[in-house]
């Protein structure tokens, strides 16, 4: 009994024990601070672009090319595993044993690298978003606790997932995304058993935030709502179209990571600076076709239709989605999972225009949440992201009725999930480029 006792009371008088307890909350405060000098950062970066190109439409011709450019090379040159949303990295990482192929795909630097260079991006009037960075970043915060010289504190799978929830919670004031983002997409491949390490990051990373920014909410308060038992039809339409365009959105970027056809592909391949630069242009023309409402994350364009103020054009979704692949495909940083719930606010107001009334804001949101869902198939994580970000629990509902209708259409086009398969390739680099390290140390060694 009395060995009972000790073994059981120990932790709780144990130094070591408050002590990795301690560093565990620092760690989630720090991937929190992260993602809210980034959210700023973010701002900043979009305002001044618009500030730009306020002044002279056509320094977008100059000002997306060389800005494009400038980030490939960086990012190609110093800094590979910023390539890309940052989500596929954290995945490849969470599913290797191998200590140095974590350490390639997540580190300070990495995290550090990821922050400037997304922002380069988006001064450029790239379209990304934050919120896959903001994933690997809160993962390499995390992931610094791993190792030895800190004692265990956890798993290094573990603090990967825990991470990458606290980047979800802290970078959009969504704790309850950030929780069913690390159970849903990063667990695909194993039982979720981080609950105290994934509450905990989230928790007080969520209060990071929650202190300096204060209690917001991503797109404001939507009161948008749907009558019953007519409102079935938008949930049934938006579902399906969501879906459907999700799953063939998701289809296109997994087969333009593996390269492009063609002398376009063969070009990329050769010339990837000039091809990102190519892809700045087309993205500054496409802009300045749609009067700048394609450039950057497409925040600003979906809460001003949201809330009335500036309708979408029913061509914008289609917009959206180009410039979002021409950024995916010049590898510049940057993530997809933002500009997506523009692109759905996008269709739901297409789909609005096709049947006037006084459901649009309504049909935005379900379009936002069908799209996202049918894009990643996170039917779940989904919809209590968009239903955070909106702050609206009457349309609970309907949000989870169109998440799941569209991800059972996407599974039909698109049947693996859109970061799982871009995950594949990133650990198959990530071990090649240990691989291709170890056989010259050992060249080196026996010379």
């Amino acid at each position: 009994m009395a060995r009972s006792s000790r073994r059981y009371a120990s932790p709780l008088i144990s130094l070591g024990h408050w002590r990795r307890r301690a560093l565990l909350v620092g760690a989630a405060l720090l991937a929190g601070l992260f993602a809210i000098v980034f959210a700023i950062g973010a701002e900043h970066a979009i305002e001044l672009h618009a500030r730009i190109i306020a002044s002279s439409p056509w320094l977008s011709l100059a000002l997306a090319p060389a800005g494009f450019a400038g980030m490939a090379w960086v990012a190609r040159r110093f800094f590979p595993a910023t390539q890309g949303s940052g989500i596929p990295q954290t995945i490849a990482a969470s599913l290797s044993p191998d200590a140095e192929v974590r350490g390639r795909l997540l580190s300070l630097k990495i995290a550090g690298a990821k922050l400037i260079l997304t922002l380069g991006g988006l001064l450029s009037g790239a379209s990304i978003g934050r919120e896959g960075p903001s994933v690997q970043i809160g993962a390499s915060v995390m992931h610094s606790l791993a190792g030895r010289r800190f004692g265990r504190i956890a798993s290094s799978r573990n603090l990967i997932v825990a991470g990458s929830g606290a980047g979800i919670a802290a970078a959009f004031n969504t704790p309850l995304g950030g929780i069913m983002f690390a159970i849903e997409e990063m667990c695909r491949h194993h039982a979720f058993r981080a609950n105290s390490t994934t509450l905990t990051a989230v928790i007080f990373a969520g209060l990071m935030s929650l202190g300096i920014l204060g209690n917001y909410t991503y797109f404001g308060r939507t009161p948008a709502a749907l009558s019953w038992p007519a409102g079935i039809w938008p949930v049934l339409i938006c579902g399906a179209a969501g879906g459907i365009l999700g799953g063939t959105f998701s289809r296109l970027l997994v087969a333009s990571a593996r390269g492009l056809p063609g002398r376009v592909g063969n070009f990329a391949a050769e010339r990837p600076i000039a091809f990102a630069a190519g892809c700045g242009l087309a993205t500054a023309l496409i802009g300045l076709v749609t009067g700048g409402a394609t450039y950057a994350t497409g925040y600003a364009e979906s809460k001003a239709a949201l809330e009335g103020t500036a309708p979408l054009s029913v061509y914008f979704f289609a917009a959206k989605m180009l410039v979002i692949w021409l950024a995916f495909v010049s590898r510049i940083p940057g993530g997809v999972f933002a500009p997506a719930l523009a692109v759905g606010a996008g269709l739901g107001s297409t789909l609005a225009a096709l049947n006037p009334g006084e459901e649009g804001p309504a049909l935005m949101v379900l379009g936002m949440v069908a799209f996202l869902s049918g894009m990643t198939l996170t039917p779940i994580t989904s919809f209590v992201i968009v239903m955070e970000m909106t702050a609206n629990h009457e349309m609970l509902i309907p949000l989870m009725a169109a998440s799941v209708i569209a991800y059972g259409f996407s599974r039909s086009v698109s049947p693996r999930a859109l970061y799982d398969a871009l995950a594949v390739p990133a650990l198959e680099r990530a071990q090649a480029e240990v691989g291709r390290d170890a056989a010259a140390r050992e060249k080196a060694d026996a010379s």
